[in-house]
């Protein structure tokens, strides 16, 4: 099945992703290997912006469940992305890609603040615009953050790289024979409870028309097939 071709692309990364084979942490190899196809895919004409995660570093959720009050872990958790960001941005300029990283917690020593028309300027001009901090408000993902950033921005379609190449029945790592879907509405994920991205996330998109594709970043040349309609992801889109 072919898939549309999108313009202008937000793309979501896992902080898992930037840690390879470890178990925490950046690697910088791997960083460097996603930074190579966002390069690509920006030769190839595509718009990227890009809101990365935090839990290779710390993840709030988690830490709260370890006794931190939950809105300073979550704090914590957007520290971490801001790292990352910077991880990601100096990935993507030593090889020749003009970036700006902003973060929703204003830190004017490492990086600019969210403004959302010098996003936009950023972007037609030519720069990969990494998004860091989150909303820059504690109880909502990283997730979430890339449907309000994607909407934002006038993307048109959010792209969900994580460790599995699609949106499955059942979790694939657990369950053998589990089933991938090609296409999904929004509606049946959020009746279904699949998971593809938070609840509050996948709202978002719906009511803003926004097509999620769900891919594996780790697969190397995956981004610039599936931004091509082709490769192995699952949409998850509106019902005509």
């Amino acid at each position: 099945m072919t898939r549309p071709k999108f313009n202008r692309i937000l793309l979501k990364l896992s902080g898992e992703v930037l840690m390879g084979k470890g178990q925490f942490g950046i690697d910088p190899a791997t960083t460097g290997r996603v930074a190579g196809e966002i390069k690509k895919a920006k030769e190839e004409g595509y718009q990227l912006c890009v809101v990365v995660g935090g839990g290779n570093i710390f993840r709030g959720i988690a830490g709260a469940a370890q006794g931190i009050d939950r809105a300073s872990a979550d704090y914590m958790g957007m520290l971490a992305t801001v790292m990352n960001a910077l991880a990601m941005q100096n990935a993507l300029e030593q090889i020749g890609v003009d970036t700006r990283v902003q973060s929703a917690i204003p830190m004017a020593s490492v990086c600019e603040p969210y403004i959302r028309r010098r996003a936009m300027r950023h972007m037609e001009k030519g720069r990969v615009v990494i998004f860091a901090a989150g909303t820059g408000s504690p109880y909502f993902t990283t997730d979430t953050t890339a449907a309000l950033r994607a909407a934002e921005m006038n993307c048109d379609a959010l792209f969900k790289g994580t460790s599995v190449d699609g949106v499955y029945n059942a979790d694939p790592k657990k369950v053998e024979g589990a089933t991938r879907y090609e296409s999904l509405s929004f509606d049946r994920v959020l009746a279904d409870n699949l998971r593809v991205m938070d609840a509050s996330a996948v709202a978002l998109c719906r009511d803003n028309d926004i097509p999620i594709v769900v891919f594996n970043i780790r697969d190397e040349g995956n981004l610039t097939q599936v931004l091509a309609g082709d490769g192995t992801a699952t949409i998850v889109q509106n019902e005509e």
